[in-house]
């Protein structure tokens, strides 16, 4: 198979970044996360695109950025939140290995703030999280072949949960 050796979805501020980080030091590969990548083509940060030009011009940017990625990129690749909202995204990922990454309220105040950095969070943070997390959550377990829960686990602990769910070995 060619790809990623793992692809990590799960809701903004879940630490798929640091956990991507983590596995890809572990496994002797690179890491990439197309939320980046999408900042670096625009120019400017996702909060400004959402602000700027709305979700919709957004999505159609991310769903180019993962597609992208998944056919370039063979190490471990980490999604915007809302990536798995596109059914074609999702039909792509289920060639490869994702893993969700998950965590409850709670956690996402203590990790985030549920701050004004997350556009979809504006007004009311807890309310529209817990809601954002009703509507993904089918979307999240359609495409994972694992979730791994990251509440009260440091990164090393999360990582070596994707490790073992996914059966990969340390380089």
């Amino acid at each position: 198979m060619t790809g990623p050796k793992a692809v990590l979805v799960g809701p903004m501020g879940v630490g798929k970044t640091t956990v991507g980080e983590l596995l890809a030091g572990r496994l002797g590969v690179s890491f990439r996360d197309t939320d980046a990548d999408i900042v670096a083509a625009q120019g400017r940060e996702i909060s400004d695109i959402f602000v700027d030009e709305g979700e919709e011009y957004f999505r159609a940017l991310e769903k180019n950025a993962v597609a992208t990625a998944l056919v370039e990129h063979d190490g471990i690749l980490a999604l915007g939140g809302g990536a798995i909202l596109d059914e074609s995204t999702r039909t792509l990922l289920a060639e490869h290995p994702v893993v969700c990454l998950s965590m409850d309220v709670e956690e996402a105040v203590q990790r985030t703030g549920l701050n004004q950095a997350r556009p979809l969070l504006a007004v009311n943070p807890r309310k529209q999280w817990r809601e954002l997390m009703e509507s993904r959550r089918p979307l999240y377990a359609e495409v994972a072949r694992a979730v791994v829960a990251t509440d009260g686990r440091t990164p090393d602990e999360v990582a070596q949960a994707v490790l073992d769910a996914l059966e990969l070995k340390e380089a």
